[in-house]
């Protein structure tokens, strides 16, 4: 029996290299074997402040590069979040199951407070609810995650049993899976951190719109260390291991052949083919994309479409809630 799987990622920015090595190349083939439903989460982007225009913008083009990473939209439920009221609602009713002691020690909560300290609104400190209503709205028993979010989906776990305690078995509890490698891509500019589409230094990262010089200069930039050998060692050259887990990842290699294919080389040779081989994979994406959003009317149909198919697939669940707890 096929397991339901569910993911999400915010129109802040245009994704980056990270992003579609950690998760939506990961998307793709997960939808081939899964019922998979995906969602551009807008309503978590509006914690911060937003410009509107940039946010509609965003929310198209990260819908086109989330279909153009080869997404079957007749197989796979794309949409965007606030095109389906039923999340808003999940969450009002689980907010009620969250504890507040436990909101407060979420850890992205804190990071997030001390970077907009002018800002700690209310939404801030229970967007992990309404994560916890984005996965348990369409049972899904699956959930792609990177490191920094296993916080968030032990919450959601927490919340589902407790709500099923009281009213029986409502909710599907749902399973964290961590990709092996490539769910944390760092900065190229410091790789002590992860590489972040809001990074106000570009350097850090690769948009998965960047064209191939600017993936090549940015690569030849990344910041390493002061030797020449290209060894995976993420304590001593978290540079290296980093651009060499991105080259594994792109070119289908294990860690092991990248470090022998390059030995003697040196960096600077490295560092070019790590930035050809981004390019490789990238380039198909943004040449999909960039048809997808030159038909404003087609993309618009789809992202309606994908609407309609999302509220379906929510409703039994948001009903079945509404009627144990006596709505």
């Amino acid at each position: 029996m096929q397991k339901t799987i569910f993911s999400g990622i915010q129109p802040t920015a245009i994704p980056t290299l990270g992003n579609y090595l950690g998760a939506l190349g990961n998307w793709v083939s997960l939808s081939k074997e899964h019922r998979c439903i995906y969602s551009i989460v807008d309503m978590h982007a509006i914690t911060v402040r937003q410009d509107p225009e940039t946010l509609r913008r965003r929310i198209r083009e990260v819908y086109a590069l989330v279909l153009a990473c080869g997404l079957d939209h007749d197989n796979t439920v794309l949409y965007v979040q606030s095109h389906v009221p039923a999340h808003a609602e999940l969450c009002w009713i689980l907010n009620n199951f969250a504890m507040f002691g436990e909101l407060g020690r979420m850890t992205q909560f804190k990071e997030k407070s001390a970077k907009h300290a002018d800002n700690i609104n209310a939404g801030l400190f229970t967007y992990p609810v309404l994560q916890t209503a984005d996965i348990l709205l369409y049972g899904a028993g699956i959930v792609p995650i990177g490191e920094d979010q296993k916080q968030h989906l032990e919450l959601a776990r927490n919340i589902a049993i407790r709500f099923n305690g009281v009213y029986g078995d409502v909710f599907t509890v749902p399973e964290p899976v961590i990709p092996k490698m490539g769910a944390r891509i760092m900065s190229l500019a410091d790789p002590s951190h992860k590489m972040d589409k809001s990074d106000p230094n570009p350097a850090g990262y690769i948009s998965m719109l960047d064209d191939k010089d600017t993936i090549i200069q940015r690569c030849k930039r990344a910041v390493t260390d002061s030797g020449g050998e290209v060894r995976y060692d993420p304590a001593e050259k978290p540079g290296v291991s980093n651009l060499m887990t991105i080259y594994a990842l792109c070119t289908g290699q294990e860690l092991e052949a990248v470090g022998r294919a390059f030995e003697g080389q040196g960096y600077g040779a490295f560092k070019t083919a790590v930035g050809e081989a981004v390019d490789s994979v990238l380039s198909p994406v943004r040449t999909k994309a960039a048809g997808l959003l030159e038909d404003p009317d087609a993309l618009g149909a789809l992202i309606a479409g994908g609407a309609e198919r999302a509220k379906a697939a929510a409703a039994p669940v948001l009903q079945k809630v509404r009627d144990v707890i006596g709505l």
